[in-house]
């Protein structure tokens, strides 16, 4: 990327585009195109046009998507599936045919398979069955994927997608049936600390591991592969045929079980109560590390660990009063 560029963060007012924000702001960028609801409607492929025409962006993030935990996915399989597929159609399409110099694509690891060999691989895509509690989504950010690197093959589009793991940070959303595990947590423990509740419930067994990237490493690691991932490169990293991937993960390269996380959550906030498992509610995929090595090796790592962002985001959720 130039520093001049004209850059579009679709997503910009979600948990991962304000980082992408924030990095890009403290990197140097300042031609960024963040626009509202009102005046851009990503599922409107004219609207989308119509916006392109008039702002010109050189560079394209797409950080827009309807996003959940498992009652939202379960809930609304159709909005999941077909909001997603259309915000990055319309986007990816366009960005395409208006010329943009490059386009990044934010995935996520619910796209790799429910019993993927740990760490999971990129090629381990399209290799085994999705976990069912959010294959809509996933399904959607596979054809999105699948998308960026047809355009790459076909016509040399410059798009790349990135592989987040589970994030959190800044911008979560805290909604009582539609957050993610963490996010869902901090508030069971945090309601229940201030309500001097006698126990809290959770989901599952607890048994099952997640990795987890605070918001601000991604929007780092964003900015990063714009600026030095090149995947026809000499030195770019290539999948187990020797043939260029252009699909990388993203992540710490660590995993905690969701029981542990769950202890590590309400210790912060001081809960003393008991701490109930349901074991009629789904645990989802069994474990989901996901292996970073090939974006390490580019030279980037992750700067905040678990305990540590787990301590700034919840100390944030009292400072602003969350919910």
């Amino acid at each position: 990327m130039d520093i001049d560029d004209k850059i579009f963060i679709a997503g910009a007012s979600g948990m991962a585009g304000q980082a992408i924000k924030r990095n890009l702001i403290k990197s140097g960028y300042k031609n960024l195109l963040t626009p509202l609801r009102k005046e851009l409607n990503l599922f409107n492929l004219e609207d989308v046009k119509r916006w392109f025409f008039e702002n010109q962006p050189d560079i394209v993030i797409i950080a827009a998507a309807r996003v959940g935990g498992i009652i939202a996915n379960s809930s609304q399989p159709t909005q999941f599936i077909l909001d997603n597929l259309k915000i990055q159609n319309n986007i990816i399409e366009t960005a395409w045919k208006t010329g943009v110099k490059r386009l990044l694509f934010l995935g996520s690891n619910c796209i790799y398979p429910k019993f993927a060999t740990q760490p999971i691989k990129e090629e381990e895509l399209l290799t085994g069955s999705l976990e069912k509690t959010n294959q809509w989504y996933a399904v959607a950010k596979i054809a999105g994927i699948k998308l960026c690197e047809a355009l790459r093959e076909q016509y040399k589009f410059d798009a790349i997608s990135l592989m987040p793991t589970n994030l959190y940070g800044p911008g979560d959303n805290y909604h009582p049936n539609n957050s993610h595990v963490m996010a869902s947590l901090i508030r069971k423990f945090y309601t229940a600390s201030k309500n001097s509740l006698p126990e809290v419930n959770c989901w599952g067994t607890g048994a099952v591991y997640r990795e987890f990237l605070h918001s601000d490493d991604l929007g780092e690691a964003v900015v990063f592969a714009l600026e030095k991932w090149d995947p026809n490169a000499s030195n770019a990293p290539l999948d187990e045929e020797g043939k260029p991937l252009n699909i990388l993960n993203v992540g710490t390269g660590t995993d905690i079980s969701i029981k542990d996380l769950a202890h590590l959550i309400s210790s912060e906030v001081k809960f003393k109560g008991k701490i109930n498992w349901d074991l009629n509610k789904p645990d989802g995929t069994p474990r989901k590390l996901l292996n970073v090595e090939r974006f390490l090796k580019l030279g980037w790592e992750p700067k905040i660990s678990l305990k540590e962002g787990i301590k700034d985001t919840i100390k944030l959720v009292y400072d602003k009063k969350l919910f």
